[in-house]
């Protein structure tokens, strides 16, 4: 018989360790906001396969749309011969994101390749090659992706130099030791010392932290920054691929803000579950590469292209804007109950817009220390009794919920019982 612990053994047998695990459950089925695995115990899902599933696993319009494209073709490489889901996604995207004038998308299939080709685009645009990233930020494991990630551990360590030219700043999360002038200022330091703004291709900045911490980007560095660039003639990009497609309470996070980006990477949601990533900005910045420039072999690929465009048609069907920040409020809600209570672990910073939320795990609840082990095992607790969640930030203690946006109240209450659970103390 299949067990989580004899998959495991065969997965240290077969899979190298650089591929780490939240939880040591094997699934076997999931639907909607609950995933069973191999043993047969269900579990509640927080965490949408980090931001994935936003419209659920296995939607059945999502699944409709795969099974009659599967019966068409299932793969020709767009470069090669293209086909009209791919024409029509970049279409609707155009239409839907949040960037001024004609826009043009192109598709990939990782989040990763989406930041990266964001910046060969740029860099297409301005003949530059210098980009600007804040601490905290992820966008990706691949070499310039992890370069312009803000985090050493553990996405650069030990895997050598990372490329030249990629320059980060400190990012003003709301209650940190670094303000929005403070970054600015660094921004200038970095101008006089290090690399001349003629230079700079792109700044790249996620509308909230991700693996940072759930942390918004404050408005007024969005405005800054935009006029920055402005000013340089440098590209804004936005990192939407944990925040776009409703987890914000918008379908794009930028939508938070008052300004709008050049170009925009997204992925995780945008196809339901099936891998596909995409780079929409101004069509004059997206033309600026040559033919041939741009692309892969798997990218843009015909059942996830259906798959996406069945996502946008239950976004609309179902108003899942709304139901993100119903559910932030009912997630909100609870926690704030939670705040203040002696038998529990001590959490603060209850925080992030629609469905995108998060809250500290702390050892002290007036300095605000971080308690990264408290965490973990707060993590391992949830799992061990039915409940899958993640952490995330800088220092390894924020609690982030990412449940899907189809789920039920009944389920989301099931869950944060689960999680009421897991933060209770343990008597010594």
């Amino acid at each position: 018989m299949l067990t989580n612990e004899s998959l495991l053994r065969r997965r240290h047998a077969a899979v190298p360790r650089g591929v780490g695990h939240t939880t040591l459950v094997a699934a076997d089925r999931a639907l909607n906001s609950e995933i069973w695995d191999v043993e047969g115990k269900r579990y509640v899902d927080f965490a949408g396969g980090i931001a994935v599933l936003n419209t659920g696993h296995r939607h059945p319009r999502v699944m409709e749309a795969v099974q009659r494209q599967l019966a068409r073709f299932t793969h020709t490489c767009f470069q090669v011969v293209l086909y009209e889901p791919y024409v029509e996604l970049a279409e609707r995207l155009n239409a839907l994101v949040p960037i001024d004038g004609p826009v043009k998308t192109i598709l990939f299939s990782t989040g990763a390749e989406s930041t990266e080709n964001a910046v060969k685009i740029a860099r297409a645009a301005t003949g530059r090659s210098g980009v600007i990233a804040f601490t905290g930020g992820f966008h990706g494991r691949t070499i310039v992706a992890s370069a312009m990630t803000g985090k050493v551990v553990p996405y650069k360590k030990g895997l050598g130099p990372v490329v030249p030219d990629v320059w980060h700043v400190p990012f003003p999360a709301e209650g940190g030791p670094v303000s929005v002038e403070e970054t600015l200022r660094y921004i200038d330091f970095l101008f006089k010392a290090d690399i001349d703004p003629s230079r700079v291709a792109a700044i790249i900045i996620e509308p909230v932290q991700g693996e940072g911490g759930f942390h918004p980007a404050p408005v007024e560095l969005m405005i800054a920054l935009r006029k920055l660039c402005d000013t340089h003639g440098i590209v804004l990009i936005a990192d939407e691929v944990q925040t776009g497609y409703g987890r914000t309470g918008k379908m794009f996070g930028m939508e938070n803000y008052p300004i709008k980006p050049d170009l925009m990477t997204i992925a995780k949601s945008l196809a339901g579950g099936f891998p596909l990533s995409a780079v929409s900005g101004r069509a004059a910045i997206m033309d600026s590469a040559d033919p041939g420039g741009l692309g892969g072999t798997y990218a843009g690929n015909p059942v996830a292209c259906a798959a996406a465009l069945a996502v946008l048609d239950v976004f609309e069907d179902e108003e899942l804007l709304d139901r993100a920040n119903a559910i932030g409020e009912r997630l909100k809600g609870r926690l704030a109950a939670l705040e203040n209570r002696n038998d529990l672990l001590p959490i603060r910073a209850i925080r992030g817009p629609g469905a995108m939320v998060a809250f500290d795990i702390v050892r002290d609840i007036t300095t605000g220390e971080p308690d990264p082990e408290a965490t973990r095992t707060v993590i391992q607790r949830a799992w061990e009794s039915g409940l899958v969640l993640l952490s995330c930030g800088v220092y390894a203690n924020t609690v982030r919920i990412l449940v899907p946006l189809t789920a039920s109240d009944t389920i989301i209450d099931e869950g944060l019982d689960l999680l009421e659970a897991a933060l209770t103390r343990i008597s010594e």
